[in-house]
C-alpha cells in the first residue's frame, strides 16, 4: 500500500511539512526510528490519491492520540483505548507544539498505529 505523508525529523525533531509518497513499510520504518531516536513525534497521513481523510497521529512515549480530518472542514478527535484513565493529563506533539489531552483521548501507540492502518484502508472506519 502507498502512502502520502509527512512527519517529524528524526535528526532535528522538527515537524517536516513537505509530503513524501512511499509504501506503508517505509512510513513503518520511519516511526520506529523516532520511537527509538527521539521518544515521540507527529505525522499527517492519507491515501495518495485522495486529498482526504488525514489521518494525524501524535505521541510521546507509549501514548498517542489521533485526529481524522474527513474534509477541509470537518475533524474528529479518536477516542482512547481505555488504557489511560480518563481524568490523566496527556501530552503528545502536534507538529512542533506540545498539545495536552485528556486521557480519554490517548491510546497506546501500537493501538493508535493499528487503527491508523484501518483507518486507511477503510476510511468510514
Amino acid at each position: 500500500m502507498s502512502v502520502t505523508w509527512a512527519a517529524t525529523d528524526t535528526a532535528t525533531g522538527r515537524f517536516v511539512a513537505e509530503e513524501r509518497r512511499t509504501g506503508l513499510g517505509e512510513l513503518t520504518d520511519h516511526v520506529d526510528a523516532l520511537r527509538r531516536c527521539r521518544g515521540e513525534g507527529y505525522l499527517e497521513v492519507r491515501l495518495p490519491d485522495r486529498e482526504f481523510p488525514v489521518v494525524t497521529l501524535g505521541f510521546r512515549d507509549e501514548r498517542a492520540v489521533l485526529h481524522v480530518f474527513e474534509d477541509a472542514d470537518t475533524v474528529s478527535l479518536r477516542p482512547g483505548d481505555g488504557t489511560t484513565p480518563a481524568d490523566a493529563v496527556v501530552e503528545v506533539p502536534v507538529m512542533d507544539e506540545p498539545a495536552v489531552f485528556s486521557g480519554d483521548m490517548a491510546s497506546s501507540l501500537d493501538a493508535a498505529w493499528s487503527l491508523l492502518h484501518r483507518l486507511l484502508r477503510s476510511p468510514a472506519v
